[in-house]
């Protein structure tokens, strides 16, 4: 395990459970009180927290942000899409939806 600022699979890292990827990322903000957030203020903050991909890897928050686009999210929910890119155009996520309308799932 690399030298990280905390456990991540710890208290702060992810509330004692073993929690993964976005989960972890959106604990660090305040849905309310954060937005509009900057990126560069928040990997300035965070960049060196680590995030567990999964049951096997972890990388720094900032190897993530590395692919995220754009300077500030207006809401959440914007961070979320722009994260979730992230993760997907980093190879970070093993599974990428495909098809035109990849957020709808057959019943």
């Amino acid at each position: 395990m690399s030298d990280w600022p905390h456990d991540p699979d710890g208290e702060e890292g992810s509330e004692g459970m073993r929690k993964y990827d976005m989960a972890i990322i959106a604990k660090k903000v305040d849905e309310e009180e954060d937005f509009p957030l900057e990126r560069d203020e928040f990997v300035a903050e965070y960049g060196n927290d680590p995030i567990r991909i999964n049951y096997q890897t972890v990388v720094a928050l900032a190897d993530i942000f590395e692919y995220v686009d754009g300077e500030e999210f207006e809401t959440i929910t914007d961070m979320h899409k722009a994260v979730g890119a992230a993760m997907r155009e980093g190879n970070f996520w093993e599974y990428h939806p495909t098809g035109s309308n990849p957020e709808k799932k057959p019943a």
